[in-house]
């Protein structure tokens, strides 16, 4: 799906395309971000590379609070970005919500 600006958020996919438990990452503007559906339904976005290096956040395990890199087990906060590890860095975090079934998300 193509992103389509919606007032001020930007639609990125569809709800029924991103099941509880499951993530994704989308091709925003000129960044790849990834979003999170979390068990409890509400979802998170983060930048979707890892930057330690390069690690698809996306595809890494998840729970309510963090989201660990599949590449070396990094664990980032998904309320701020910040790494769990010092000396690592951080990751952006985004707004994301669900809008009548289109998942809309603001850069």
């Amino acid at each position: 799906m193509t992103s389509v600006s919606v007032g001020s958020g930007i639609v990125v996919g569809l709800m029924a395309d991103l099941q509880v438990g499951e993530s994704r990452a989308y091709a925003v503007r000129d960044r790849q971000i990834a979003v999170f559906r979390l068990t409890d339904g509400t979802l998170r976005a983060t930048d979707a590379v890892c930057p330690h290096r390069g690690g698809p956040l996306a595809d890494g395990q998840f729970d309510l609070a963090k989201v660990v890199c599949p590449l070396h087990q990094y664990a980032f906060e998904l309320a701020d970005g910040r790494c769990t590890s010092e000396g690592v860095g951080s990751v952006g975090v985004y707004r994301v919500e669900d809008r009548d079934g289109e998942i809309v998300l603001w850069l």
